[in-house]
């Protein structure tokens, strides 16, 4: 897909309503990007707000391989 214009949406959907599903969603867009360090900071930032949240976890830790930031 197109990794430019998801980042673009995920950003604007995340900056209206900061959801834990949508920064998983963004941060996956960013870590693809070659932005690791952003998409850290995007899930450690959701994680603050919504620590119980699956799809973050499993997002974290399928792409860098750990549950640890």
């Amino acid at each position: 897909g197109n990794l430019e214009e998801a980042e673009t949406q995920l950003r604007k959907a995340h900056e209206r309503v900061p959801d834990h599903e949508i920064a998983a969603h963004l941060g996956e867009v960013l870590w693809a990007s070659g932005e690791e360090r952003e998409a850290r900071a995007i899930w450690a930032e959701a994680l603050k707000q919504q620590p119980d949240s699956q799809v973050l976890r499993e997002t974290i830790k399928r792409l860098t391989g750990s549950e640890k930031l």
